[in-house]
């Protein structure tokens, strides 16, 4: 049993890099939007599965002509765009979005039965922190210029629709997606030898 132990320690003492405080962030805010992006997921198929096949039909048919009110906040259009925004860029887009969702979590919650609207908060705070530790080098580089949005509040009421609800869920699940990527290839970036393509 000692000799585990001291096996343990030693080939910790002998890990090629040590884990800086930002890449613990880091890896703590992607498992926390890798978590709500799982989430997301289920709550959309789950659902969806609860719809008839000509209810699922319509509402995809209406969604792809409709909008998130994410979509107001200016990210990276492609995952090569995303590639050449900076690890400072990422995070605030991925803080945006994730603030979009304060007052729609509301409607979010009572939908599912976790607590969404901790779980984002949480997040938020975590972005925050990663934001404040890469400001100073964003300095260095230049400011980020992001465009102007506005919070629109995506409120439902208890009798919300059908379509209003699948709105809602679709709409979270790709705004985590996105938050997820951006996190992903952030965190990626702290890594030189590691390969960042998406």
């Amino acid at each position: 049993m000692e000799r585990v132990i001291l096996l343990a320690v030693l080939a910790l003492g002998v890990s090629s890099q040590p884990i800086t405080d930002s890449q613990r962030l880091f890896t703590i805010a992607v498992s926390r939007v890798q978590h709500l992006h799982l989430l997301s997921q289920r709550y959309f198929s789950d659902f969806e599965s609860s719809l008839g096949p000509e209810e699922q039909r319509q509402l995809n048919k209406i969604f792809l002509q409709d909008f998130c009110n994410s979509d107001y906040i200016t990210s990276p259009i492609d995952k090569h765009e995303t590639q050449r925004s900076s690890v400072l860029k990422l995070l605030l887009v991925s803080y945006r979005l994730v603030e979009s969702w304060e007052l729609p979590s509301r409607s979010l919650s009572a939908l599912s039965r976790n607590h969404i609207g901790a779980k984002l908060s949480e997040l938020k705070t975590g972005l925050q922190l990663l934001i404040q530790t890469n400001q100073e080098a964003a300095f260095l580089e230049g400011a980020v210029a992001l465009g102007p949005f506005e919070d629109y509040d995506q409120r439902l009421s208890p009798d919300q629709s059908l379509r209003q609800s699948y709105e809602l869920l679709a709409c979270f699940k790709k705004d985590m997606h996105k938050v997820e990527t951006y996190l992903m290839v952030a965190k990626c970036r702290l890594s030189p030898e590691a390969n960042c393509t998406l």
